[in-house]
């Protein structure tokens, strides 16, 4: 298990650099393959040895080596922070055959998360194609442990989930963004894959704490009541917290009224 943690976080920092460069351009529109990377500053490509996660940025002291430009301590904190997430994935998860699947789904939501920070968008370009890449994960998961009704369940979460959150934009226009809708439908599969308490702790997580912290920023300041906060990254925070403790939490709650979780 030790060995499968520590490859698993290496690759996440790994990960996490090219998450860097698929939150910085696919806003944009740009391509996340060419050009290489290169300095804002004086343009100039990016040295082998200057772009090892997070030890290259402490060694240039947050720098461009050639021209001096800052370079924005978001780099560092991506890699480490999917580095961590990858480690502690792979310890929940374990060597088997749905780690791949939610290796994918910790990738997608810190650079989906980052990008909805900067831009309050959720990109079709990593949104749209991660139900083609989960549904083939999940098949796979499905097919190595023979747990068919895993996958079933996934397609029911899927469904469930994405109908809920397209109820709720239709009654409630610019409550939340169309990308919050389709975002859920890519979750509902993750989560109904592991269980139904999985699936409906994140769901509840995700407008418990999204409205928790809604009243924060207003309660201090930091934004209006008309003020558009985006939601995906707690739609994510729900669903990345229910891999971890979803089934656990699901069992507490119905355990409150002398009741035993499916």
């Amino acid at each position: 298990m030790i060995l499968l943690v520590t490859l698993s976080a290496l690759l996440g920092l790994a990960v996490g650099s090219f998450l860097n460069v698929v939150v910085h351009r696919v806003p944009a529109g740009r391509s996340v393959v060419r050009p290489s990377s290169r300095c804002p500053g004086c343009d100039r490509g990016i040295l082998r040895r200057d772009n090892v996660p997070v030890l290259s940025w402490l060694v240039l002291r947050g720098r461009c080596r050639h021209c001096g430009t800052g370079i924005s301590v978001r780099y560092p904190v991506v890699e480490l922070l999917t580095g961590l997430l990858f480690a502690a994935v792979a310890w929940q998860v374990g060597l088997s055959w749905a780690l791949p699947a939610y290796l994918y789904l910790t990738a997608i939501a810190v650079a989906l998360s980052a990008i909805d920070l900067d831009v309050h968008r959720l990109p079709d370009a990593i949104v749209l194609p991660s139900y083609l890449v989960t549904s083939v994960l999940l098949l796979v998961a499905s097919l190595g442990t023979g747990d068919w009704y895993a996958l079933v369940r996934a397609l029911v979460g899927g469904v469930a989930l994405l109908a809920v959150y397209f109820a709720l934009f239709v009654v409630r226009p610019g409550g939340m963004g169309f990308g919050d809708v389709k975002l859920a439908g890519v979750l509902g599969l993750y989560l109904g894959w592991l269980g139904w308490s999985e699936l409906l702790v994140g769901a509840f997580l995700a407008f418990l704490v999204g409205g928790v912290v809604s009243i924060g920023l207003v309660a201090f300041g930091r934004a209006g009541r008309r003020s558009r906060i985006p939601f995906g990254p707690f739609m994510l925070l729900g669903a990345v917290t229910a891999v971890f403790a979803g089934a656990a939490l699901g069992q507490w709650y119905v355990g409150l009224f002398g009741l035993t979780a499916a």
